[in-house]
Parts: C-alpha cells; structure tokens; sequence
C-alpha cells in the first residue's frame, strides 16, 4: 500500500506537468507522505489500515539513595532506567518527572529532559537544587518518580504523539536547603538569608518590629556575626532596627559587610482602609510560595500594588480601562499585571479577601473568603 500511494503520487506530478509552485507543493506531500509511513514500517497492517503492535515494552526506572548531604554535593548519583520498546522505530523524548507522594503527578517536578533514559547521571548538588523547587528543604519528603516518553508523530498529518509511562516508584528524599545565615531576634523565632551561589553572599527578606536587636549565626560552621566598628564582625554586638517591616538583607561574610533596605509590599486604593493615601495596607513575604499575602477586608472599589508606599514601583491589572473587569482572566480570581497596569476592581463586592502576589510571575490571586 504504501509504495502504491508513493507512485501514484509521483505519476500525478508527471503527468499534469505542474507548475513550479504547485510543484513544490506535491513534493512537501509526498516527503510527508514517505516520513509518516516510515514511522509506521514496523508496524503491522491490517488490510488499508496500519496498527501499532499491543505488546508495548514501557520505560523502567530504579532510584539511587536519595539521602542528599551537601558536603558530597559533588557525587554523582544515577537513576538507572530502561527505555520505551513500542514495536517499531520512532524518535522519543524522555521526561524524569517527580511530585509530592499520592499527587498523581498533577504538581510535576521535570528533573530530566533527552532523548534516551540509559543511566541518567546529576550530582547531588543539581539534584538538590531541582528538588528545592517543589520539595521543602532540610527534612525527608516522600516523592513519586516516573519516566514519562513522548514518541514523535507528525501531527500536521493528523496522527498524535503517543505517551508511555513507567511504573510510578516511592522514595524518600531528604533534600537540604541552601548555605544560610540565620537572622536571631532576642525572643523571636529565626528568620534565614540564603547564598544561592554558596559563595558568602547571602540574601532574604526579612521582617523586624521597631528596636529589635538581632545577631546571624552560621549554623554550618557555628560562627555568630554582630556589628563592629564598621558593617559585621565575628562575635560581634547586636544589630538594631529603628524602623518596622521588612528589609532586603545582605550580608557579605567574606568582607564582612551588610545592607538592609525597607521592602514593603502593599495595597492602595479606594478598596482599601486608607484609600489612595498612605499608609498603605501591608502584605506579609510567604518564602515557602515565594509570594506576597494578605487577607483583608475591603469595599466596592479598586486597588494596586506598590513598593514603600510611594508609585516609583508599582503593579496594575493588563485590562483596557481603571476598573475594568477585563483585568480579570476568566476564572474572575488571577489578574496579569504590569508596571503602571490598569487600577485592579474588587472582584466580588465587598467583604473579606486573601490576595497573593507573584511579583516573579507578573500575576495575582483575588479570592474572597
């Protein structure tokens, strides 16, 4: 059958002498023709129509000790897999994708993306650093694995990719989070500033109420930081803040410098308590969402975001008008922003509102309680 179609096609350009374009055409067709019936040669045919063979071998996959320690950050570990066997011959894509035990992969972690499986090699510290993303650090998680494998169709000629997926497979993963300084506050429980190059820089947000006094401590290498004659010293006095609210803290441990600047996020408009007046409403940094929060009443009206009370920075809805429920996506909750954007309405009435915001993703929830 298919050398049939292939020559009758090759006829008809013959034949009706065509013209360049149309020429080109049919030679499109018939390279498409040839690719999409080679993907299939393997396959057996049962009179004009071509079946995939039922005895599909899926991808396997075994985990390495998943007990992740940052001083063997270098080691390798391998997750042993075996790739797809569908019968015939077809380039494939494979997927290694993790997600929180019993989440039936609806909040996917992809820790590896090629095109074959055999022996799929990352050092604790990439393994590390791709779990922290979805996985909370410096504790033991249950996690699900699986190979998830795409082979590749041609979907322009109305056949779909097919997906095949290994057995799901259990372990438990102790992930551990990044160098940190913890930020102690006489009293309070311990807030941390993190190195994401592990190189002496730390940074965070953090939250102090006015004339609090606090010290960092290296928890790795147990050494305490205060203040000295100028920026930090080992075994310093203690730091005090004047001003309430949070701070982007760095401290530089290798020079022994810091800085803390005033980071507050909050609501402004006449939805709000003060209306288009300072100060504004404040929200709270969730570092496990990586978002902005707050749960507040507000009234029939609109609001924005905006930094340390003042419109030098601040985020507005993407919709056509100040007001416009088109800031809104369908599901009347999310709202794109942008700098400057479109004044935010309330998006339904009056009453008491958790709001999260995204500042990485550009996006905001509005839900009323």
């Amino acid at each position: 059958m298919k050398y049939q179609l292939i020559l009758t096609l090759s006829k008809m350009m013959v034949t009706n002498h065509l013209k360049p374009k149309k020429m080109k055409k049919y030679y499109i067709l018939l390279f498409a023709l040839v690719g999409v019936l080679g993907f299939f040669t393997s396959c057996d045919e049962d009179g004009d129509q071509i079946v995939l063979s039922e005895n599909v071998i899926t991808p396997t996959i075994s985990l390495p000790d998943l007990t992740l320690v940052r001083a063997n950050g270098t080691d390798k570990l391998i997750f042993a897999c075996t790739p797809v066997n569908p019968g015939f011959t077809a380039s494939a894509s494979y997927f290694l994708e993790a997600c929180p035990a019993g989440n039936n992969f609806e909040n996917v972690t992809q820790i590896y993306n090629g095109i074959t499986c055999n022996d799929i090699e990352l050092s604790v510290n990439q393994l590390n650093t791709i779990l922290l993303d979805g996985f909370p650090e410096d504790q033991t998680s249950s996690v699900d694995f699986r190979i998830r494998c795409v082979l590749e169709a041609d979907a322009g000629l109305g056949v779909d990719d097919l997906v095949y997926y290994s057995e799901t497979v259990n372990g438990a993963a102790t992930i551990f989070g990044l160098l940190r300084l913890d930020v102690l506050i006489d009293g309070k429980d311990p807030q941390k500033i993190k190195s994401p190059g592990s190189d002496g820089i730390y940074e965070g947000y953090v939250k102090f109420d006015a004339g609090d006094a606090f010290t960092l401590l290296d928890p790795d290498n147990a050494i305490t930081y205060g203040a000295g004659t100028s920026g930090l010293a080992v075994d310093g006095t203690v730091i005090t803040v004047a001003d309430a609210g949070w701070y982007i803290f760095t401290a530089n441990t290798n020079d022994l410098s810091y800085t803390m600047e005033a980071y507050n996020i909050g609501l402004v408009g006449d939805a709000t308590p003060n209306g288009w007046n300072t100060p504004d409403t404040k929200m709270d940094y969730n570092s496990v969402d990586r978002t902005w929060e707050i749960t507040a009443d507000l009234t029939n009206g609109n609001f924005k975001f905006r930094l340390n009370d003042g419109w030098a920075w601040n985020l507005g809805g993407n919709g056509t008008a100040d007001g416009s429920t088109d800031n809104y996506d369908d599901d009347n909750k999310t709202v794109q922003l942008s700098q400057g954007g479109k004044n935010i309405p309330v998006s339904d009435g009056a009453g008491n509102y958790t709001i999260k915001l995204n500042i990485a993703g550009s996006v905001a929830t509005v839900v009323k309680n």
